[in-house]
């Protein structure tokens, strides 16, 4: 299967926008479906990224897949399975490139142009698949329902390595960019660990947006809604955290405000969605980063 750049984006941002407008975030609502939570996974385990994360997520919600595990026919085949014939294909979006020839200048010298342009290929979630290996369909794992988290170690770990400020008081979270630190309420004010987990994580991203970090902004493009898609970054990382995590995800009050201001953006442009999603996985990329060196330092020192 191909497609268009236009087609592609088009066909996201459309099911995206969907979602949105029946008040369902598909990065949060498909984890309450999908026995295991986390991100959707290619056939050998690999998890999507960006907007390919996004979109799975999303088909997932909108036909109750509850795999986390997505691949081809072909790949089906080879480990043993067999597509159910009413299956419903879905499609996984690569970047792709194409050199065309430029005009030649006033010396008779060519600029050879570089196009860039997406491209897609059919993907089955393994609900519609038969005779796969029983890893690939999923098991109940329930939210913890407790202040203290089931996975508290894997949090703990993780947020333990990022060398953010985090003050904990009052009844709102939120990221302070002019003096840099995030602000939390006391973890006895959410209803579970996780939950906890959940908001930190995204002012956590907040924090990495920061100009002496990875210096996002989104003024110039966005205009008068740059907050409000810097904002969309945010949840959309949060969500990236929480499934690395194995974390349910929580939408606070707070951001559904914002769901009025992120239909208005997507539909004024196509590729918005897009672009939220690639900063939001750079900032989850470099969030870990941290946990990471900060094992490896712990494994060293042992």
């Amino acid at each position: 299967m191909t497609a268009t750049t236009r087609d592609i984006a088009a066909d996201i941002t459309a099911a995206i926008i969907a979602r949105l407008e029946a008040g369902t975030l598909p990065w949060q609502r498909s984890w309450s479906v999908t026995g295991e939570g986390g991100r959707p996974l290619r056939h050998e385990g690999v998890p999507y990224a960006g907007i390919n994360a996004l979109w799975l997520w999303a088909t997932a919600d909108t036909y109750g897949y509850r795999s986390r595990y997505w691949m081809t026919a072909r790949q089906a085949r080879e480990l043993g399975g067999e597509i159910n014939r009413d299956a419903r294909p879905s499609f996984s979006v690569y970047a792709s490139t194409f050199r065309k020839a430029g005009m030649p200048n006033l010396l008779g010298a060519t600029a050879d142009q570089m196009i860039r342009f997406l491209r897609s290929y059919v993907v089955f979630n393994a609900d519609e698949i038969v005779g796969l290996p029983d890893y690939y369909y999923p098991r109940e794992v329930a939210p913890t329902p407790l202040l203290i988290s089931e996975r508290q170690d894997r949090i703990d770990a993780f947020f333990a390595g990022i060398p953010a400020k985090v003050r904990h008081g009052g009844d709102r979270a939120f990221f302070h960019p002019t003096f840099d630190y995030i602000q939390m309420p006391h973890t006895g004010s959410f209803k579970s660990g996780d939950a906890y987990a959940s908001v930190r994580a995204h002012e956590t991203v907040h924090w990495a947006g920061h100009a002496s970090r990875l210096d996002r902004t989104f003024g110039k493009r966005f205009g008068d809604n740059a907050y409000c898609v810097e904002e969309l970054v945010a949840e959309l990382g949060s969500a990236m955290i929480c499934g690395d995590l194995g974390l349910p995800t929580e939408l606070h009050d707070s951001h559904a405000s914002y769901l009025a201001n992120w239909l208005g953006v997507l539909r004024a442009d196509k590729t918005a969605i897009f672009l939220a999603a690639t900063k939001a996985e750079q900032a989850f990329s470099y969030l870990r980063a941290f946990s990471t060196e900060a094992a490896a330092e712990t494994r060293l020192a042992a």
